[in-house]
């Protein structure tokens, strides 16, 4: 693989998607497309990704590599101005990740509301990489607050609550990735988006996370706010499931 030094690669002036694939097929590829599109319209990139680039590419590696389709998992798909990368990639999450359910934590690094790029699924993902990292405690995941101290995202994720059956989730302008998984919700399910601060989420029954890889994720925990119900969180998991990965 032979890879240029573009503004992509060396300051982070790209694009990527990660898709899960289910029997080999992208799960909601035409969205992915559509915002990975988007960023690169952004960046000024002179590309534009189709479905007959994707599903060739994972044609060819089915039929000339000889690739297992069970043992396809998920694709990543990384674009700058002089590459265009596909690979597949590992889906690390697992059946007991659902049964246990994720505990979250603040991030220490504040989201930046302002930045055009928190609003496209940029390679320029150091602040993501390192909120976990610097962590120390055993979450699963971190959360980021914004300049204002709205709750906007986690660093793989996008965050719900559900306070009396009611879905809730930050508004998009609080500063985060308008997430696929948190696209379906909104779509087909009544979720208000709002702002929600720290002291708001011991006033909520429950709380999941989302990303494309993991689907929907129960949440047991947020900082020392424990989640004992998960009543909408199942019917959402099951919803998602039936509707792209039965």
């Amino acid at each position: 693989m032979n890879i240029e030094l573009d503004d992509g690669y060396q300051f982070g002036l790209g694009a990527f998607e990660t898709i899960c694939l289910k029997e080999g097929k992208p799960i909601l590829l035409n969205w992915h497309l559509k915002r990975l599109n988007s960023a690169l319209k952004f960046f000024n990139i002179k590309k534009e990704l189709s479905e007959k680039d994707v599903l060739g590419w994972l044609e060819t590696q089915l039929l000339v590599n000889k690739i297992s389709i069970p043992n396809l998992h998920a694709m990543k798909i990384m674009v700058s101005s002089k590459n265009t990368i596909f690979k597949f990639r590992n889906n690390l999450y697992s059946e007991n990740d659902y049964q246990k359910g994720f505990k979250l934590s603040y991030s220490n690094i504040l989201r930046n509301e302002t930045s055009p790029l928190v609003y496209h699924k940029t390679i320029n993902f150091g602040d993501n990489f390192l909120a976990k990292k610097l962590v120390d405690d055993d979450s699963d995941e971190v959360i980021f607050l914004n300049t204002k101290g709205e709750i906007c995202e986690g660093s793989l994720s996008n965050i719900f609550f559900v306070k009396e059956s009611q879905i809730y989730t930050p508004k998009l302008c609080c500063g985060l990735l308008p997430g696929i998984v948190r696209r379906f919700l909104m779509t087909h399910l009544h979720v208000k988006e709002t702002s929600i601060y720290p002291k708001d989420i011991y006033q909520m029954d429950e709380c999941f996370i989302t990303n494309s890889l993991m689907g929907i994720m129960p949440v047991i925990s947020f900082e020392d706010k424990q989640y004992f119900d998960n009543t909408i969180t199942k019917k959402c998991m099951k919803f998602y499931f039936d509707y792209n990965l039965k």
